[in-house]
């Protein structure tokens, strides 16, 4: 019995018992109706009161209430943390059930206070794929970097393995990870495949640029804005340093209007890493429903595959840190090397599975 139904049945006993009273002093067969309609109405109050819609937050491996059905188990992941286990983009896992609807789905994420849900399908793709799905509470995605960094974590933690190579299918590709424990927790790499980029129209640059509210000094001295496409494409803005990416602050109606126009996915605002120091970063997704993520995993790869191409190397890799902004300090590493085909990506984070059940099952 959910705690609504808990309170229906101990008022309708309240009432009961007083109109039983009542009835009885002033004729017996009336309280003995009142008694009879009494018990029936808790009855049906226990049977047919609605569940209680209280969701679970900053759980561990919990039920999740909130949209039309429950998800059992949903395990909160903090996905690519900093080097130490700090911070890191919280991130729902979840079995995915067959029954649930894509807006079954998307309650979750709200449900559990996380922008990301991922969901591990049954069986195997004709290819060898583990089908994993994302969403957040908006819109499925064709692919999440830190979602794949998440339920990678989870299928490991679900063996007795140290390390998982597999194969991992989503948004109609599939494509190699692999899970490593580490001491600060797992570390899960994925390919991302090949990043197609351009630059961008003149009025397409315009529109992003005027609703991130850049100021003149802000923009990078060498480095321009390009469009990135893993799959999805996104436009990277580099500013000179990071006094200028803290004071980003986007017209957020503008920027998802400027999105959906151009048919971006979001905008990732950086500064670029300089030798060994690594770089910063922000995205901003409100077309998505994510106003600014933690930790975009797949724009970090894109942001590889940028730097590679605007140099002469044949590989580079480079790690950006995320989320200070939100009071959750993440990093994502990415390398990404030239083929016949143009550049490929791989992109990783460590990982940190939160444990114990908690919430209200």
């Amino acid at each position: 019995m959910t705690r609504k139904q808990r309170a229906i049945w101990v008022t309708a006993l309240c009432v009961g018992l007083a109109g039983v009273a009542l009835g009885f002093a002033l004729n017996p067969a009336l309280g003995g109706i009142i008694a009879s309609a009494s018990t029936l109405a808790m009855i049906f109050t226990s049977i047919f009161a609605p569940p209680d819609p209280t969701p679970f937050a900053d759980a561990g491996s919990s039920s999740v209430r909130g949209g039309p059905m429950s998800w059992p188990d949903v395990t909160v992941v903090d996905a690519c943390v900093r080097r130490d286990g700090r911070g890191g983009s919280p991130t729902a896992v979840a079995d995915d059930d067959p029954a649930a609807t894509d807006a079954d789905r998307r309650a979750v994420a709200a449900a559990a206070g996380t922008s990301h849900a991922a969901f591990l399908g049954p069986g195997r793709t004709p290819d060898g794929g583990w089908p994993v799905r994302f969403f957040t509470a908006t819109a499925e995605l064709s692919g999440c970097g830190h979602g794949t960094v998440a339920a990678q974590a989870v299928r490991l933690t679900r063996t007795a393995l140290g390390e998982l190579s597999d194969r991992q299918h989503t948004g109609g590709r599939t494509f190699d990870t692999v899970a490593i424990r580490r001491p600060a927790g797992i570390e899960v790499w994925f390919d991302q495949g090949l990043v197609a980029l351009r630059d961008p129209a003149p009025d397409e640059r315009a529109a992003i640029v005027a609703a991130l509210g850049l100021t003149a000094d802000d923009p990078h001295r060498t480095d321009a804005p390009r469009i990135a496409a893993p799959g999805a494409p996104r436009m990277l803005v580099p500013v000179h340093d990071r006094s200028a990416l803290l004071r980003v602050r986007p017209d957020l109606g503008r920027l998802a209007a400027a999105c959906r126009r151009y048919g971006l996915l979001g905008c990732f605002v950086y500064v670029p890493p300089v030798g060994d120091r690594p770089g910063a970063a922000r995205m901003f997704a409100p077309a998505i429903g994510v106003d600014e993520d933690v930790a975009n995993a797949n724009s970090t790869g894109c942001l590889a595959a940028h730097l590679l191409d605007t140099t002469g190397a044949q590989t580079i890799a480079i790690e950006v840190e995320q989320g200070d902004t939100l009071g959750r300090p993440a990093s994502v590493l990415a390398s990404a090397r030239r083929v016949p085909a143009g550049i490929t990506t791989r992109v990783g984070g460590l990982a940190v599975v939160r444990d114990g059940p908690r919430g209200d099952n």
